[in-house]
């Protein structure tokens, strides 16, 4: 309430001061841009403070970026490696609890043998984003050693997808990513900006820990979504994460998520014991800001500028498309360190308006721009074909008319650009979406069952259209008569259904 006041009182006296003074810039826009350069240099500030920090001399010793501890500064907040006396480690110390047991070792076994390849690729990879991760982490409150969460989570790769959909360094899931502040249109997807990111997974890590009280509970929730961990915690009855391991009802990734964590931590933190003296380490991010106008052609602005759309995309992975949202009025831009100059000499006043767009010929009478975004896939056509089109999305188009589409001239829909529009999904996500699809009909249907006198065991290999069939039973009737077990999972061996 107090920073609201003190903001409240500052506008005041600024628009107060401009009244009398009769200026014409008014308060409002001195305060949106004051405040746009706070965001920018914070951004600038935190990719400087990374590269900075980093001590090419210790990484062959430590990652970049993970906590810096010694021992005789030791608080008591800081944890000990307890069982790994005889490793002879460099670094004991870490800023998140570490267990060396079986499972640990298993995963340190895995990335020093079979997973070493990955090992590496990872560890090359964090000495462009872990110093920046770290210092995020850091000045938000967080220990600088979760940097090895995102680590196994993608390995540091900012265009990471999971076969679930998570997205990004931190592999948000989409509501998650809104929930925590991600913007995730057909424009951009935040959840691979590696500053925005970050402060989201600042959020919701901070978050966990203050419900569950616990880094290792605080990871598994994050992996297996709060939920499901309070769920195993009422139902095992211990808030302790290796006791609850023990059980069945977490997943086994979940189980093996946090041992995973510990043992990259073990290894990141100690390379040149484990073997890793010759890591081929990325350069620290380094970049330059400026503000250009939305529906900006990058095509068009990195021939100019003469780059390759790639180094583009590389700095700003959060773009999906080859223009900036039209939606947005300004879009703060990185482009590689030293060339704002250039930029200045050659771009600054030149328009670069996206125009390029593929066109198509309406070719039926009774079209409009859901029929053109469902051929297309192209997904929220209210937003997306109608801004483009000026049309409303079902207002119907004349036969023969042209619809500008959101793909640039020349261009295959097969580019990687627009991998995300025509991707097919897993084979288990096509199943469980006909299943659901299927019990929605029988509901609608379906005649249940009221007080059943004969039933079907399950056997192994039935489905349930064998049942139906085998039973005579109509396959609606015999979904909605079940929806006990229906419901909640499909159907196994040993279940009893009823069909009579």
């Amino acid at each position: 309430m107090k920073i609201y006041k003190s903001i409240f009182i500052q506008m005041f006296i600024a628009s107060s001061l401009l009244s009398c003074s009769n200026l014409k810039p008014n308060n409002k826009e001195v305060v949106v841009k004051n405040t746009e350069e706070k965001v920018l240099s914070k951004h600038l500030t935190w990719a400087n403070d990374a590269r900075e920090s980093v001590d090419n001399s210790t990484m062959t010793t430590s990652m970049a970026g993970s906590a810096e501890i010694n021992p005789s500064d030791y608080d008591g907040k800081t944890y000990f490696l307890y069982g790994a006396e005889h490793l002879k480690l460099d670094n004991y110390y870490f800023d998140i609890p570490v267990v060396y047991n079986a499972a640990t070792k298993k995963w340190i076994n895995y990335f020093l043998t079979r997973g070493r390849g990955f090992f590496k690729r990872y560890s090359a990879r964090g000495g462009r984003y872990a110093p920046l991760l770290g210092k995020i982490l850091e000045d938000n409150g967080l220990p600088r050693d979760l940097i090895f969460l995102a680590m196994a989570e993608s390995g540091f790769q900012t265009k990471a997808k999971s076969w679930a959909r998570a997205v990004g360094p931190w592999q948000f899931m989409p509501y998650t990513g809104k929930r925590f502040g991600l913007k995730i249109d057909w424009y951009v997807d935040e959840r691979r900006d590696p500053f925005k990111a970050t402060v989201a997974a600042s959020k919701y890590l901070k978050k966990l820990y203050q419900y569950f009280g616990s880094w290792e509970l605080a990871a598994a929730a994050y992996n297996a979504g709060e939920g499901k961990v309070g769920r195993a915690i009422r139902r095992y009855k211990t808030e302790n994460f290796w006791n609850l391991r023990k059980g069945r009802y977490l997943k086994p990734e979940t189980k093996n998520y946090v041992p995973k964590i510990m043992a990259l931590a073990i290894i990141g933190k100690n390379l040149k014991v484990f073997g890793f003296n010759e890591i081929d380490f990325h350069d620290p991010i380094d970049f330059e800001e400026i503000k250009v106008p939305g529906g900006t052609d990058l095509v068009e602005f990195s021939k100019d500028m003469g780059l390759d759309l790639e180094d583009i995309q590389y700095l700003n992975p959060e773009i999906l498309r080859w223009f900036t949202p039209p939606t947005d009025k300004e879009y703060t831009l990185r482009i590689p360190a030293g060339l704002k100059d250039t930029y200045v000499a050659c771009c600054s006043s030149k328009e670069y308006k996206a125009v390029a767009f593929q066109k198509y010929k309406i070719r039926g009478r009774r079209t409009n721009l859901n029929d053109v975004a469902r051929k297309f896939k192209i997904k929220k056509a209210s937003y997306v074909l109608s801004n483009l089109n000026n049309t409303k999305p079902n207002k119907r188009l004349k036969k023969g008319s042209v619809v500008l589409l959101p793909f640039r001239e020349g261009q295959s829909r097969k580019n990687a650009m627009y991998a995300d529009l025509y991707e097919k999904p897993r084979k288990v996500v096509v199943r469980r979406k006909n299943y659901r699809k299927r019990l929605r009909i029988a509901k609608s249907r379906g005649k249940r069952i009221m007080n059943p006198s004969q039933w079907y065991v399950v056997r192994r290999g039935d489905s349930l259209w064998s049942v139906a069939r085998k039973t005579k039973t109509n396959l609606d009737t015999l979904i909605v008569s079940n929806l006990s077990i229906l419901n909640r999972r499909q159907i196994r061996a040993g279940d009893k259904l009823a069909i009579r």
